[in-house]
């Protein structure tokens, strides 16, 4: 599959984005959906990810109770909705896919990536 993602910005903390990511090519319908992030000088980090029938999410703790991944099989996007940011969230953020049904929190095992979308968070 190809992955696009989209809807990085510049916002001021407590603000809020919505990231999408399309994916084209083969169906998206079984892949697991994930979404990293990348700040300069950091390793990339899992942020969430989905099961292809978005029966079950992840996220990482710092994460949690602010950010919701959350899929559109019919639509075949993949979306990152972000509230409360703050500057710890600055970085590029990749959409991802992988087929299976476990959601890995490791880069490593994702085969397919989207390009990158910055998103910058002011104080």
């Amino acid at each position: 599959v190809q992955l696009q993602a989209s809807g990085g910005g510049l916002v001021q903390a407590g603000g809020s984005l919505r990231l999408s990511c399309a994916v084209s090519g083969r169906t998206f319908r079984r892949y697991i959906g994930s979404w990293f992030r990348q700040a300069p000088g950091k390793g990339r980090e899992f942020v969430a990810g989905i099961t292809w029938d978005a029966g079950r999410t992840n996220y990482r703790d710092s994460v949690k109770g602010r950010f919701t991944i959350s899929r559109d099989n019919a639509k075949k996007t993949l979306y990152l909705h972000m509230n409360n940011l703050t500057s710890e969230d600055t970085a590029v953020y990749y959409c991802a896919a992988d087929w299976g049904e476990r959601i890995s929190p490791s880069w490593k095992v994702y085969n397919s990536w989207g390009q990158g979308t910055q998103i910058t968070v002011s104080s």
